[in-house]
């Protein structure tokens, strides 16, 4: 993967024990080897470009990550012509689930909205919580992480940093601020673009691309 050795990261998540209330989204049944699929080939992607920037979130969504397993991507990224990573007319080559619940997500058409405009490589995408927490007996439905759960999943998110050689850290929301402060690790905060802050967290965004190509806005 352009030299990106991403085995420690599938390790520590795999081995992250998910309760009841939380779905581990990459198994062996047919969904959990859809995402799988197209997890690998996202972050195959991105490598490719070698990113400097991670933008990590908060805990995958039941309308977004859960269907497509890419954070902050729901179906309209998967399908999207031209493809939103790499430009092809054809697509980025991402599986498609057959009748998914929900096609789309409005966390991931701000992000990616906010991701035409940016110079330079894409940011690399994850939540500091990989499994999505979900109200009791509501798949359909999400949940605040637990403080547990996020001290559990930042070693997940930072060993990819890692495999990546990630330099510049996003925390888009608090949850995700507060874990990487707590392990060390300075970021950049941003809105959360639910509930009201996609206009906050588009500015901010390109004000932090401006700062780090050296542009002025």
């Amino acid at each position: 993967m352009s030299g990106v050795d991403t085995a420690r990261f599938w390790s520590l998540l795999r081995q992250l024990p998910a309760p009841d209330d939380a779905e581990f989204l990459y198994g062996a049944d047919e969904a959990g080897r859809l995402r799988t699929d197209n997890l690998r080939r996202y972050l195959e992607l991105i490598a490719r470009s070698r990113p400097g920037v991670m933008l990590i979130g908060e805990a995958p969504g039941y309308r977004g990550h859960t269907i497509s397993g890419i954070s902050f991507t729901s179906v309209r990224q998967l399908t999207a012509r031209p493809g939103p990573i790499t430009g092809d007319p054809d697509g980025d080559g991402f599986r498609v689930p057959r009748d998914p619940a929900f096609g789309w997500e409005a966390s991931s058409a701000v992000v990616w909205g906010a991701m035409a405009s940016w110079r330079g490589a894409l940011p690399l995408f994850w939540p500091i919580y990989p499994h999505h927490p979900h109200e009791p007996g509501r798949p359909e439905s999400n949940r605040t992480p637990r403080a547990a759960e996020v001290a559990a999943g930042a070693p997940v998110a930072l060993a990819l940093a890692e495999a990546f050689a990630i330099t510049t850290f996003v925390a888009v929301g608090r949850k995700a601020e507060a874990a990487l402060a707590r392990n060390g690790v300075p970021a950049v905060a941003v809105r959360h673009p639910a509930q009201g802050g996609a206009r906050i967290f588009a500015r901010q965004l390109a004000e932090l691309n401006a700062s780090l190509t050296g542009r002025t806005r």
